[in-house]
C-alpha cells in the first residue's frame, strides 16, 4: 500500500480500494499467463529501470498487467484511452497500491488529455522508454509535440473540433513551460505497441508519410488478437451490450 506522502495519482474517490483489490485478485485467478510471468521472472526483475507509459482502459484486468509489470521491475504510469471506460474501483486500487495513475469514468476532453500527458511525464520531466498504447493518444501526442518543438507554426491551424483545439493549446502551454519537452522523450523512447485497428492505421499513415518517430509493433493484427479476439471478443461484446441497452433477456 501508498505511504502517506504519494500524491502523484488522480483517481475519482480513493476509499473504492479495498473493494477494487478484491476484485483484482479475483481477475489474478483467471489471467494464469501474467501470474506465470511473475513467478518465473519476479525475482529477476527483467524490466529494472525500464519507464512504461500506459494509455489503456484502465479496468480490472489492466489492473492486473499494472502490477505485473510492476512486479517485473517496471516503473509505471497510466491513464485510460477512454473518457468513459475506467472502472472507478480499479484505478483506486492502483493508485493505493502506489503507482502513479490518472484516470477516471467520465472525464472531460480537457481532463482525458490533462491525463495522458501526466502518464507520459515521468519525475525529473522524464518520458518513457516503451508505450502500451489503445488508441493511439498517447502515440499522436508525443509525434505532435515533436512536431511543435520543430516549427510551433504547426500549431497555428484552425482546429477542425474541440478535442483538437485541447490538443492544440495543451502543446502551446508545453512550449512555453518545458520547451524540449518531446524531443527528450523521442530520444528515450525505444518503441510502442498498439491495439487497435485506429492506431495501427494512424502509425501505418505515419510511416507512409515519413514522420513515425519511434519503433511500433502491431498488436491489432497478431495471430491471438486478430484470430480471436477480434472475432469471438467482438461478438460477445455485441450480445451483451445489446442486453443491457434494452434490458431484455435473449430468450424473449
Amino acid at each position: 500500500m501508498m505511504g502517506s506522502q504519494f500524491l502523484d495519482y488522480k483517481v475519482r474517490d480513493l476509499a473504492l480500494a479495498e473493494y477494487g483489490r478484491k476484485e483484482i485478485e479475483i481477475a489474478e485467478k483467471e489471467m494464469p499467463g501474467l501470474m506465470a510471468l511473475r513467478q518465473k521472472y519476479g525475482q529477476q526483475k527483467p524490466l529494472k529501470g525500464a519507464r512504461i507509459t500506459g494509455s489503456l482502459h484502465m479496468t480490472i484486468q489492466t489492473a492486473v498487467l499494472i502490477e505485473t509489470l510492476v512486479a517485473l521491475g517496471a516503473d509505471v504510469r497510466w491513464a485510460s484511452c477512454n473518457i468513459f471506460s475506467t472502472q472507478d474501483h480499479a484505478a483506486a486500487a492502483i493508485a493505493a497500491a502506489g503507482i502513479p495513475v490518472f484516470a477516471w469514468k467520465g472525464e472531460t476532453l480537457e481532463e482525458y488529455w490533462w491525463c495522458t500527458d501526466k502518464a507520459l511525464t515521468f519525475p525529473g520531466n522524464k518520458g518513457p522508454h516503451l508505450i502500451v498504447d489503445d488508441g493511439g493518444d498517447a502515440t499522436l501526442l508525443i509525434h505532435k509535440g515533436f512536431q511543435a518543438e520543430n516549427n510551433a507554426s504547426v500549431l497555428n491551424v484552425v482546429a477542425s473540433s474541440r478535442e483538437e483545439e485541447i490538443i492544440l493549446q495543451l502543446l502551446r502551454d508545453t512550449l512555453v513551460s518545458d520547451h524540449g519537452k518531446w524531443h527528450r522523450m523521442v530520444e528515450d523512447l525505444k518503441g510502442v505497441s498498439e491495439e487497435t485497428t485506429t492506431g495501427v492505421h494512424r502509425l501505418y499513415q505515419m510511416l507512409e508519410a515519413g514522420t513515425l518517430l519511434i519503433p511500433a509493433i502491431n498488436v491489432n493484427d497478431s495471430v491471438t488478437k486478430s484470430k480471436f479476439d477480434n472475432l469471438y471478443g467482438c461478438r460477445e461484446s455485441l450480445a451483451d451490450g445489446i442486453k443491457r441497452a434494452t434490458d431484455v433477456m435473449i430468450a424473449g
